[in-house]
């Protein structure tokens, strides 16, 4: 049995609060292994075989304790001697002092051990200046990874938290902590908060839509556009598209009303409130959470110097450096992404417009009615398709982006790449949505001069009812389908590759099993590879999935009520779905410490400025509320106030149409029974005069009332922001106070430490 003297070369002062020891003797067998290191039985003498010898030799040298246990791979396990964490206490004057969770081994909690395990493994080198990194690039060792305890934490988590029949319960937000670590915690605070505030929009949210479903037969605009069928509207297409009846689109114009109503102002007012006061009192909870941390003295650069210098004591500083020439190739590269991502928003768009034409001409009467219906619809699931395979490519781009800037430390590049992949997914998510929302129907021309893709298809136009339908009908399909099939497979895939890796393990023999009895780590090991593999980008995907489900959420949310009752819902199912793959289905995720959710916050609030422009924007271009209110109040017949029993509305669709001479269609249009019905004339949607087609009074009196309106909408909305952000303490007093104390308590402790050694 081999046994292994670590001398504490570091002499402590009496009011550090961690004992000191001469010495200590360790049993290989009886250690907990901070860390595995896995790879392939290489031949003796190859190149691979060296490279791994070398930097075991590395680890060595730092006086690294390693167990070999060979079976289909080989495994090394990995423990590091007490002497590195003794440095990172006195470096950092114990910065986890108030913590509970230590270890039997060494007065440093569980976390932080493997923290500093592993960024002495990623920052190791062999001669040839490859790191674990470059090594496991070549196949050298094919993954590295921390053990899953077998201690009576792992399992609360699994019985208390990572489990559907606890769906509804309270998270463990402390013991998650202490396993996986800060950030990881402050994930799911966040997303456990999130979802609770999403009740209250949900709630109003789903009121709106029920209004809308009470009074769908009673808009007045409805029942004209149903009334309708003496008014012969202009053909969708250029070829064998009749002229139709206003009254065919009867059911359109009630579904419009169901979202466009009364009660969709107040809600858009209502979440630019919301998303303002989520942030604040999210500030509020995450100040509450970290409380008992005690993080107000951590700094993150502080302890990554901390941690250079452990593991090289010659750590050569890499200093802040900018590079105006680098920035701005980073900047031509983004913009050329966000181009070629508006560029397939435009592919979208000619899709719909070919789609309309080719679903317009079908021998199908229902497809022909129902035309526009159903390109916006597979428009929509051929969006979705894009978002997934962009989602790839995004990410190739932006890490390349990283590289090109060279940020100094990890943090910094994952800010980095954390802003340009948001970026990136905002514009794939959201070009297709942009355009609908401001510029379908708006810029397709009229009747006689239509703007045409190639000069061959004409653009889309919008329903005489409005346009707020097709922008409902695509945030529905892809929010749908996103938070179906992408649940489904988040966890049908990891689960399927559990399953098969264990799977692949054959049989044991008894020998094997005889072997395993004196070795108890191997079965530990084992078990622990076949688990799905864990990288630095796990967590992050689920922030940035939660981050694009709030964008749906209140960017576009006028169009769109349901979208909080919709994220709720699926809050409540992700948040058990993360905690399973967690504990259950993946390996243990190397603990990192944070104070807050980073950059995510930023990201945060640049949303919910976009969500009062975007509703805004929804209220005033894409509604018909402006159009509606400027009739009602100019020119509607309440405004001669000779019968007070009238519907104010009254002739609101004969007001909205503008009339066109059939004869002055252009020459390659073949118009179907023209002859025949003896048309004339026909209706389309605009503000036009009759005789030149030039933009008539109604037109500006309309568009200055949209603009009006945007302006002061946008200032009361960001007003309300600034009040409430005034108005809400980031930080709860008790918790100031708090602070306070533990400060005043630490700083008598010192002084007193100072006392007895002055008088000693």
């Amino acid at each position: 049995m081999k046994y292994t003297k670590a001398w504490d070369e570091i002499m402590l002062t009496p009011w550090r609060e961690f004992p000191v020891e001469e010495f200590e003797v360790l049993v290989p067998n009886q250690v907990t292994w901070d860390f595995v290191l896995v790879c392939d039985n290489h031949k003796l003498g190859s190149e691979k075989a060296v490279k791994r010898k070398k930097f075991l030799e590395e680890l060595e040298k730092k006086e690294f304790i390693i167990k070999k246990i060979q079976d289909k791979k080989l495994f090394y396990g990995v423990w590091a001697p007490s002497r590195i964490f003794r440095k990172y206490q006195w470096l950092l004057r114990n910065p986890d002092r108030g913590s509970q969770n230590s270890s039997t081994q060494e007065d440093v909690l569980i976390t932080t051990r493997i923290r500093i395990v592993n960024f002495i493994l990623q920052n190791t080198e062999i001669n040839s200046q490859e790191k674990l990194r470059d090594l496991i690039k070549e196949k050298v060792f094919e993954t590295a990874f921390p053990l899953h305890e077998e201690k009576e934490q792992i399992e609360f988590l699994k019985h208390k938290w990572a489990r559907w029949r606890r769906m509804c319960c309270r998270q463990p937000i402390e013991e998650i902590r202490s396993y996986f670590g800060e950030k990881v915690a402050l994930y799911f605070a966040w997303l456990g908060w999130y979802t609770c505030i999403l009740a209250l929009a949900a709630f109003p949210g789903l009121l709106l839509f029920i209004y809308g479903i009470i009074y769908f037969n009673s808009s007045q605009v409805s029942k004209e556009i149903c009334e309708a069928n003496t008014t012969i509207m202009c053909p969708l297409c250029d070829q064998k598209c009749p002229f139709w009846h206003l009254s065919d689109t009867c059911t359109y114009a009630k579904v419009t009303h169901l979202l466009d109503n009364e009660g969709t102002v107040v809600f858009a007012i209502f979440m630019a409130l919301w998303a303002t006061l989520f942030l604040e009192l999210w500030k509020r909870k995450r100040a509450e959470v970290v409380s008992g941390w005690e993080l107000y003295g951590w700094d993150e650069d502080e302890e990554e110097l901390a941690l250079e210098l452990i593991n090289n004591p010659e750590y050569d500083l890499q200093k802040y450096q900018h590079s105006y020439v680098r920035s701005m190739i980073v900047l031509l590269l983004v913009l050329l992404t966000i181009i070629v991502l508006i560029g397939i928003a435009h592919a979208l768009v000619i899709y719909r417009v070919v789609a309309t034409v080719i679903f317009s001409q079908s021998d199908s009467d229902l497809i022909r009615e129902w035309a526009n219906t159903l390109a916006v619809l597979t428009g929509a699931v051929l969006h979705y398709m894009t978002i997934v395979i962009m989602t790839k490519v995004n990410r190739c781009v932006a890490l390349f982006l990283c590289d090109l800037e060279k940020p100094r430390t990890f943090s910094k590049r994952e800010n980095n790449f954390t802003v340009k992949i948001f970026t990136f997914q905002f514009f794939t998510h959201f070009s297709s949505l942009i355009y609908i929302a401001f510029f379908l129907g708006r810029i397709n021309g009229r009747p006689g001069n239509y703007v045409r893709v190639a000069g061959k298809w004409r653009l889309e136009e919008c329903h005489p009812s409005g346009c707020i339908t097709d922008l409902f009908i695509q945030m529905a399909t892809i929010m749908i389908l996103k938070q179906t099939l992408s649940n489904v497979v988040e966890y049908i895939s990891p689960w399927i590759a559990y399953k098969m890796r264990k799977l692949q393990v054959n049989a044991k023999s008894k020998v094997q099993v005889e072997q395993e009895a004196e070795d108890p780590c191997k079965e530990q090991w084992l078990r622990n590879y076949q688990l799905n593999e864990v990288n630095v980008f796990s967590l992050f995907n689920e922030f940035l999935e939660m981050m694009i489900q709030y964008s749906f959420t209140t960017i576009f949310v006028a169009a769109f009520p349901l979208a909080p009752l919709l994220a709720f819902f699926n809050n409540i199912i992700e948040i058990r779905l993360d905690a399973i793959k967690m504990v259950r289905l993946q390996r243990r995720t190397v603990p990192r410490k944070a104070k807050d959710i980073g950059i995510w916050l930023q990201v945060l609030e640049a949303i919910g400025i976009l969500s009062v422009i975007g509703n805004g924007l929804v209220i005033a271009i894409t509604s018909d509320f402006i159009p509606l209110q400027v009739y009602k109040y100019t020119y509607s017949p309440c405004t001669l106030g000779n019968d007070t029993n009238i519907d104010c509305l009254t002739g609101y669709i004969n007001h909205s149409l503008s009339v066109f001479r059939v004869r002055d269609f252009e020459w390659h249009m073949k118009l179907q029974d023209l002859a025949e019905k003896q048309i004339t004339e026909c209706r389309y949607r605009d503000y036009r005069n009759n005789d030149d087609y030039s933009y008539s009074v109604q037109f500006w009196h309309v568009f200055a009332a949209r603009l009006a309106f945007l302006i002061i909408f946008e200032h009361v909305a960001l007003c309300i922001k600034l009040i409430a952000a005034w108005y809400v303490p980031d930080v709860p007093q008790w918790v100031k106070n708090k602070n306070l104390e533990e400060k005043k308590k630490h700083l008598q402790e010192e002084l007193s430490v100072m006392d007895h050694s002055t008088e000693v």
